[in-house]
């Protein structure tokens, strides 16, 4: 639940958090929290760039620029459940701000879409989904306008299995704890990131209904081909609509710029984009996931729907580009 340098980030200490930042209407607002200095990284898109389909470079300003330096994420905060908003030590050490991470210059090479708002998705778990985070990026002006961030129990393993697992995924990360202290299981992770999208307006009133003017973009199809409908077997929930399309960004890097990008690190090596925060922590990845649909917007791609599953057949999937990722 959208840089400077090549930043390897410290593990992350057990206080982390997320929340909204320009939200497509009001949302839960803290009133203890504390305006936030403007992000010492500011990614922007330079138009020197002769044609489209060229990757533009961004520029960085310096990580310690007026002694600022880059801060992870409190992931407490990003689900709803930071306690220490007014300890000043917990707030110089994490940041409370995802749009510091993810602001952009503006680019006149931008294209209309066919969306409103684009979802990024980057779960984390191989045997059962273990974190499950979605940042809103507007169409129009490339902003994050929210986030949505859940750790998952899983619900097939032992607390000996899941201890093991948790130590070995988080535990080099420093964020175990955090984990331990917030996971709920995927059904109700599911309930709560419908009511969200519903306070959005992005979801039709039924239940599991389609999405409405937005689609899910995620590096690669494995999160949404395979692995939500294992988890909704194992969770015994039936599908949701709303998953039933996706755009792989892969795809449409590969068609856009005529270069093959295997990975999320590949297409921010390309774009001479650092990454920011740790590699293979959910909330992390799809921040820097959304930097890259953001440069990638700036530099006037079309983000289409890249997948699609047959409503009466929803193991079914067309793939609907014929320059493609396999």
């Amino acid at each position: 639940m959208a840089f400077p340098k090549a930043i390897v980030t410290r593990p992350l200490l057990p206080l982390l958090f997320s929340f909204s930042t320009t939200t497509l209407k009001p949302l839960f607002i803290n009133p203890t929290s504390r305006p936030m200095r403007p992000s010492p990284y500011i990614p922007f898109v330079s138009l020197s760039a002769a044609q489209v389909g060229e990757p533009s470079t961004p520029a960085f300003p310096s990580p310690r620029k007026s002694g600022e330096r880059w801060r992870p994420m409190c992931l407490y905060y990003t689900q709803g459940k930071c306690t220490k908003m007014e300890d000043p030590i917990h707030m110089e050490k994490f940041n409370h701000d995802c749009s510091r991470d993810l602001q952009v210059k503006n680019s006149n090479r931008i294209c209309s879409q066919h969306l409103d708002y684009f979802l990024v998705l980057d779960l984390e778990g191989k045997i059962e989904i273990l974190e499950f985070p979605v940042l809103i990026i507007d169409a129009k002006t490339m902003n994050v306008v929210d986030f949505f961030h859940r750790f998952v129990r899983p619900s097939e393993m032992s607390e000996k299995r899941i201890n093991e697992y948790i130590e070995g995924k988080y535990g080099k990360f420093g964020v175990d704890r955090v984990w331990h202290d917030t996971a709920i299981p995927f059904k109700d992770v599911l309930q709560e990131f419908e009511a969200w999208l519903t306070q959005h307006e992005l979801l039709g009133e039924e239940v599991g209904g389609c999405l409405n003017q937005a689609a899910f973009v995620t590096c690669g199809n494995w999160d949404l081909k395979t692995k939500v409908p294992e988890q909704c077997k194992v969770a015994k929930v039936k599908l949701p609509s709303y998953f039933m399309e996706w755009i792989n960004l892969k795809d449409v890097y590969l068609n856009f710029y005529k270069r093959r990008a295997t990975g999320m690190m590949t297409m921010m090596k390309e774009l001479h984009m650092p990454l920011l925060g740790s590699h293979h922590l959910g909330f992390d990845d799809s921040k820097n996931i959304a930097r890259v649909l953001q440069h990638m917007l700036a530099d006037g791609a079309l983000m289409q729907i890249t997948a699609r599953r047959d409503h009466n057949s929803p193991e079914k999937v067309e793939f609907l580009f014929k320059n493609r990722i396999r």
